[in-house]
């Protein structure tokens, strides 16, 4: 079958790493017409924008995109760099953002006596609402009387679905067991809607084990006891906070993949590393390909490539037990192009 994928490498590291996500893909034969997508933070200055206008219409007729990263200080600010990004997961109503945290074999975990795979969870994030819908202003500005406001937005459904997906995601797996974070003894509306709607939701699910967890607890827990995580659910924001620590207790961002899906098909997903641009060691050729090669993977596996999904995976699985290659990050000295040469090779 053929698929037609936008590749967009952003900023900074970004088209190093989706470089050898690609070659990690076209080892694996797959029938993928590839568009190169050149929008970044240099686009700023002279459209004042980092992406153009109709950017959802034009990545709209692909299967998937694979992103590399976007930001850059130095070219546009952070709150505008971001904005494709979070444009197409509403555009495109990726309301799924799946972060797996595996701690692979030949890793060193910075927790202590974490062996492989003692760290084995998805923190599955809710994309499109929540705390990052753009509700809300700024007044007065410039007066002592200046203010701000940021609405939290969570609708039936949106909260339903994914709660729901992370239950149907969690019956898939061996431990069945979803832990769903809130802060409900303090945000008494938001969170409190969420807490009834998991309630309602965990009554279809006889088999699933299933419970709440405050961020806080959980931020603690993930740190202390993170083999006790299977599935996590949870809202815009704290996804995003929790899923950065999860990927730094498996080793570090540069083994942190990701998928941005939408469940019917019906526009593209997203797939990206969660690492950032890195634009201070962009062009070097030594920032850590694994994240990216790992959503690729996710890329592969959510075609419908089931066995070039485990294949890559299983690559990177031997790379890193063997552990002779390593970039900077990792305490070595080899390069991003001899890292994706490596786990191509073991396709």
């Amino acid at each position: 079958m053929s698929y037609k994928v936008a590749l967009y490498p952003g900023d900074g590291v970004g088209p190093e790493v989706v470089n050898e996500a690609k070659k990690v893909l076209d080892t694996c034969g797959l029938d993928i017409d590839y568009t190169m997508i050149d929008w970044s933070t240099k686009l700023y200055k002279s459209t004042g924008r980092c992406a153009p206008e109709d950017y959802i219409d034009q990545l709209k007729p692909y299967d998937a995109i694979l992103l590399g990263a976007v930001g850059n200080a130095d070219n546009a600010p952070d709150h505008v760099a971001v904005e494709p990004l979070l444009g197409m997961r509403k555009g495109f109503d990726q309301y799924v953002n799946i972060r797996p945290a595996i701690l692979f074999p030949g890793v060193d975990s910075p927790l202590k006596d974490k062996k492989p795979y003692d760290i084995d969870m998805l923190v599955i994030r809710e994309n499109t609402e929540g705390e990052y819908t753009p509700l809300g202003g700024r007044h007065y500005v410039g007066t002592p009387n200046e203010c701000a406001m940021q609405v939290n937005y969570f609708s039936r459904m949106g909260t339903e679905r994914i709660i729901r997906y992370a239950f149907e995601t969690a019956r898939k797996r061996d431990r069945k067991k979803v832990t769903s974070i809130t802060k409900s003894n303090a945000l008494k509306y938001s969170m409190v809607f969420w807490d009834s709607v998991f309630n309602d939701v965990a009554r279809d699910y006889p088999d699933v084990e299933c419970g709440p967890m405050l961020v806080d607890a959980a931020a603690m827990n993930f740190v202390r006891s993170p083999e006790n995580f299977d599935v996590v659910v949870c809202s815009n924001l704290f996804g995003d906070i929790l899923s950065d620590i999860a990927a730094i207790i498996i080793g570090g961002m540069g083994f942190a993949g990701s998928a941005n899906i939408n469940p019917t098909r019906e526009a593209p997903s997203m797939f990206e590393p969660v690492h950032g641009s890195a634009p201070d060691i962009a062009g070097k050729g030594v920032a850590n390909p694994l994240a990216a090669i790992l959503s690729a993977s996710m890329m592969a596996g959510f075609l419908g490539e089931e066995d070039s999904a485990a294949k890559i995976k299983k690559a990177v699985q031997e790379h890193l037990s063997e552990g002779k290659l390593k970039t900077p990050d990792r305490g070595g000295s080899n390069s991003t192009a001899e890292v994706g040469d490596d786990v191509a090779k073991r396709i």
